[in-house]
Formats: structure tokens, C-alpha cells, sequence
């Protein structure tokens, strides 16, 4: 296995591995990180750092494999709180009273694509496997958020409500924002017919992220179209960093839906104010 990248660093511990972003490191009062496919208990499809409840891993595997990550993070498991995603573009706040729901507690909700808080120790939770991450620290107010951004949550904008969110929850002002987006399928792999590269097209956005490959297929750059709703939603250019590594280039490292044909496991990023 060979990873090459720019803007994120590929660490071990314990067997366990998980990417982080270089410019997300230097924010000293936050942890965060990305799973990927090694270091779990999960066998068969799911091998081995599965961490999605919902796509017929047993939930002890699971467990297990939170449970590794945290310890690796130096995370509490007990502080976890998940999404409860579908591609819509409902935004959470949430806290102390939420922690373990999507865990260990039965969700409460059953569509969340984005979560913010402003408390320490609160760990959100949010899964993916080709589509978008979205990491949002404010930096003067000590608030978070995190939110799913597929090609349905791209096109509503979910990156641009989550910011919404984090100003009338917490006061935030998007230029204090620092942005991490991605790992995601790339715009060298992420090709999609027709309607779907419309809805990108109607975004109108200021540098194409739709690419006629002929036949009626189109490349879609997903990160840049975040990128750019990020931009229209205040937070400035240098303060958005875009992740240069594949899901699907590197499934050998990160599940991609794509790439194993949907027999897959699940990755998820955690981030926290400590």
C-alpha cells in the first residue's frame, strides 16, 4: 500500500490506521480524525474497521471498533454522538444530553446529515464511503460542526446550512471558519449520467465541476463544488483545505462504495473540542 498526499497524514497505532488533516492539527484545542479499512475485528466484507451499525456488520464488531479508534484518539467512547444520515439536509445541534445516541443509544432522530455543538467533550460522528465529509472549526467561538455532503446533500448545499446553523446556534462568523473537505471520491473517478450533472450545473458556481466525457456520462468534482458553496457561504478560500485523496484510488486504505460494489463496510470522521 502506497499513500502519497499533500494534505492529509496516514497514522498507526496499535494496528490501527487513520488519516487526519495537516491543517486541522494545528488547531490545538480540537481532535479529529478519519477511519479507514484496518485495524478492526470485522471479517468477510466488512474487513476490518467497519464502522457503519447498518449494513449487516453484527453489532459487537462494531463496538469493538469504535472502541479501538477512541482508544487510539484518546477519545472517550462514552462521548460519541452519530448522524443519523440519508442524504437530506438537516442539521443538529447537540450535546452533553445526546451523547451515545447512534452508538450506543437508539437514534432519536432518523434524519441528520450535519451536527454542530459548542461543548467540549461531545464527539460528533458522521459516516462515509465515497461522499463528501465536511470538518467546520470556528476558531474564535470554540464551536464544531460536521455534516455528509453526497451528491444530494451537495447540490441542497448542506455545507452552506451547517454554516447557517453554526451563526444563528452559536454566533459564528463564517470567516473564522476553518474547512476540511473530504477524503472523497475524486473527480478523476466520481462519474455520473445525465440528470445528476445537471443538478451541479444549476449550482451556477464560478469554476466548472462538470466534465462531458461523451455518451452521456459526465466527471463531477465534488470537493470543489463544496469548496465553492463554503466560499458563497463566507468562509474564505484560504481557510478551505480539500483533501487530494481518493475514496476509490485508495480503497485499499478507505472504503469506496464504487469500488467494492456497495459489499462494503463504512468509514466515519470524528471531530471534538477538548
Amino acid at each position: 500500500m502506497i499513500f502519497n498526499s499533500n494534505t492529509m497524514q496516514l497514522e498507526f497505532k496499535n494496528a490501527l490506521a487513520y488519516l487526519t488533516f495537516n491543517e486541522l492539527n494545528k488547531i490545538p484545542n480540537i481532535k479529529h480524525a478519519f477511519s479507514t479499512r484496518l485495524g478492526g475485528v470485522s471479517t468477510g466484507e466488512f474487513t476490518s474497521l467497519n464502522m457503519s451499525f447498518n449494513r449487516g456488520d453484527s453489532d459487537e464488531n462494531v463496538t469493538e471498533n469504535y472502541k479501538r479508534l477512541c482508544s487510539a484518539l484518546g477519545i472517550r467512547y462514552e462521548d460519541l454522538v452519530a448522524s443519523a444520515q440519508d442524504h437530506n439536509t438537516t442539521v443538529r445541534r447537540v450535546g452533553e444530553a445526546q451523547k451515545g445516541i447512534g452508538i450506543y443509544k437508539p437514534k432519536d432522530m432518523l434524519s441528520v446529515d450535519g451536527l454542530i455543538t459548542n461543548e467540549k467533550g461531545v464527539a460528533l460522528v458522521t459516516y462515509f464511503a465515497d461522499c463528501t465529509p465536511i470538518l467546520l472549526v470556528d476558531t474564535k467561538l470554540n464551536a464544531i460542526g460536521a455534516c455528509h455532503a453526497g451528491w444530494r446533500g451537495t447540490v441542497s448545499r448542506i455545507a452552506q446550512i451547517t454554516v447557517e446553523k453554526m451563526t444563528a446556534e452559536f454566533g459564528t462568523n463564517p470567516r473564522d471558519i476553518i474547512a476540511a473537505v473530504g477524503p472523497a471520491i475524486g473527480k478523476c473517478c466520481y462519474e455520473v449520467d445525465r440528470p445528476v450533472a445537471q443538478r451541479f450545473i444549476d449550482l451556477e458556481l464560478s469554476e466548472a465541476v462538470v466534465r462531458d466525457i461523451g455518451s452521456g456520462k459526465y466527471m463531477v468534482d465534488l470537493l470543489s463544488a463544496n469548496k465553492q458553496i463554503l466560499m458563497q457561504s463566507g468562509v474564505k478560500e484560504s481557510s478551505i483545505v480539500c483533501s487530494d485523496v481518493c475514496t476509490k484510488c485508495n480503497c485499499d486504505l478507505i472504503w469506496s462504495h464504487r469500488a467494492t460494489g456497495g459489499k462494503r463496510g463504512g468509514m466515519c470522521a470524528i471531530l471534538e473540542i477538548l
